[in-house]
């Protein structure tokens, strides 16, 4: 079961039952050195595996050169990690601006929507999960996280039911600054939007001139089926938000907006001290090159639908939603139990703000070996 932290360090988390001490692929090692299968993926973090060896080379290459310098200095990797993500981004995507998180990038994002519109309200989703920030906090969904924006001032978001298209279209009106979604929703359980939804989204942002920002934190970065959640959907925001995934667990943020988003920013409209750092930028770039040359998109499509089909058919599970490898899994049963007894056999998995979902986020890289693996420990637990 999950412990309780002590010491200095203050708890952010229920601390899943090991001590990591090295990591390789799909796999964790503790300080007893046993191996543990790693469906959890640092939190969807560990898009090429736990220590890529061609990440790990840029990093160390990077930081023998040049550790850190401020954005106040142009660098090459900056440069290139920009035009990287841009190449990947549907059209007309293609301005970024890099910061430290996702939470940063979403704040940036909403700053940028109000600074464009000259207006203040948002609208967001029920279920949706945007960050730890005053701002990000008011278009979270749940009353600790609302009433931890009121402490700060920031006025709540209009929160519309998930998937309800006709919700979406009546709360979009003439005061609006953007609305804010998780094309797959990652705490509520890898919830996946319906297309007709992101749709009637994007209709209403056009008919009242608002901006419609699409939170790929968790989803994006090949996880869904492209490496854009808007390429997989079709659906086309003006803003879109990457991190998770970005640089095989470095800390960077991308916003990634339309050339019409950025056309009267200033210099110092802007701003991040770390973002966009040498030695991160470098993983990135290392870390999209492993997911391309190693169709790691395509991978996640098919070992996702390997994990779907199979789980399909176990008993105890209601329900498998997501996209890709972002998959919730829904069960007749607590799930926090169900990760408890699979922690037994040494296998990380996630909960979700529902009780019932059980939510697997593996790296892309998982092989069809390492899903039977995860099948055949749920199979055992369930029955």
């Amino acid at each position: 079961m999950p412990t309780k932290s002590t010491g200095a360090w203050l708890p952010v988390y229920a601390q899943f039952p090991l001590r990591a001490v090295s990591g390789q692929g799909s796999w964790i090692v503790d300080d007893q050195g046993l191996k543990w299968l790693d469906a959890y993926g640092g939190h969807a973090v560990a898009a090429t595996g736990h220590c890529h060896p061609d990440v790990v080379r840029a990093i160390a290459e990077q930081a023998a050169r040049l550790i850190f310098y401020s954005t106040a200095i142009p660098h090459a990797g900056r440069e290139e990690l920009a035009e990287l993500i841009a190449s990947l981004c549907p059209d007309p995507l293609g301005k970024v601006f890099f910061c430290n998180s996702g939470a940063e990038a979403n704040e940036n994002a909403l700053g940028l929507a109000r600074k464009v519109t000259g207006r203040q309200r948002i609208v967001s989703v029920q279920g949706g999960w945007h960050g730890r920030t005053a701002a990000t906090l008011a278009v979270t969904d749940g009353a600790k996280y609302e009433e931890a924006a009121r402490r700060s001032g920031i006025p709540l978001s209009t929160k519309v039911p998930f998937n309800d298209v006709a919700g979406i279209g009546a709360a979009v009106d003439d005061t609006v600054a953007a609305v804010i979604v998780e094309p797959v929703q990652g705490l509520a359980g890898a919830r996946d939007c319906s297309p007709d939804f992101l749709r009637a989204a994007r209709v209403a942002c056009d008919r009242e001139g608002a901006v419609l920002i699409f939170d790929e934190i968790q989803c994006g970065v090949g996880r869904c089926g492209a490496f854009s959640a808007a390429e997989a959907f079709e659906v086309i925001p003006d803003v879109l938000t990457f991190a998770k995934g970005l640089a095989a667990g470095l800390p960077i943020g991308a916003m990634v907006a339309t050339p019409a988003m950025t056309a009267n920013l200033k210099i110092g409209d802007l701003g991040s001290t770390f973002g966009g750092g040498p030695v991160p930028c470098a993983a990135a770039i290392a870390n999209i090159e492993v997911i391309k040359r190693d169709r790691l998109i395509e991978n996640a499509v098919m070992v996702g639908d390997q994990i779907r089909r199979a789980a399909e058919k176990l008993a105890g599970v209601t329900e498998v939603i997501g996209r890709g490898l972002l998959i919730g899994l829904v069960l007749d049963r607590p799930a926090a139990d169900v990760q408890a007894k699979l922690f037994e056999s040494r296998i990380l998995t996630g909960t979700s703000g529902d009780p019932r979902i059980l939510r697997l986020m593996p790296p892309l890289s998982f092989s069809r070996t390492e899903a039977n693996l995860l099948i055949d420990a749920l199979r055992r637990v369930l029955s």
